[in-house]
């Protein structure tokens, strides 16, 4: 029996998300499993990875064949690393605390770099929050400077109106009295 570990599809059209199985290669791609070892979300991000661990490297040292998803899921979680491990400690390269050792190491050095990674993503997104502010703010006060130019062009014309009325009703005044001043003698 050759046994594979696949993912099995799971979910709705458009979310899907997968159970990380070991299964007969005959068995169909959604039917009939030997072991459920964990799950993959990639509707997260970053995605979702819950694996056991120990169930995982049991498997591929008896010889389960992972598929190209799976084995890039299983190197990310260092699976396939300690398999590799196992294998120089059986060939009498270094011993279990030195094997154990380096994947310590591995996994230390992988926390480090992700969360740079997550620090860069963090800054990045301050920075961009930070430009479309500046941005933002530009366009307001271009829009606020240009507001106040068409209030000052209205008031001034407003203005010049009120004088031209004014100028208009002056001579008006003007020429009333001379007209009543002759009605009244």
């Amino acid at each position: 029996m050759a046994v594979k570990i696949r993912l099995q599809r799971h979910g709705h059209k458009d979310y899907a998300f997968y159970p990380i199985v070991i299964a007969d290669s005959r068995a169909p791609r959604d039917g009939r499993f030997i072991e459920r070892i964990g799950s993959y979300n990639p509707n997260t991000n970053p995605a979702t990875i819950s694996l056991n661990f120990e169930r995982a490297l049991y498997w591929v040292n008896v010889g389960a064949q992972p598929t190209e998803t799976v084995r890039n899921i299983l190197s990310r979680e260092g699976v396939m690393l300690m398999k590799h491990l196992q294998g120089g400690v059986k060939k009498g390269a270094f011993d279990e605390a030195e094997a154990q050792r380096r994947f310590e190491a591995w996994k230390t050095e992988k926390a480090a770099k992700l969360e740079a990674v997550k620090n860069q993503e963090r800054e990045s997104k301050k920075a961009a929050a930070k430009k479309a502010l500046d941005e933002e703010t530009k366009k307001n006060e271009a829009k606020a400077e240009a507001v106040a130019k068409k209030r000052a062009e209205l008031a001034a014309a407003k203005a010049a109106e009120e004088a031209a009325k004014a100028a208009e009703a002056a001579p008006a005044q003007e020429e009333a009295p001379a007209t009543d001043a002759p009605a009244e003698a």
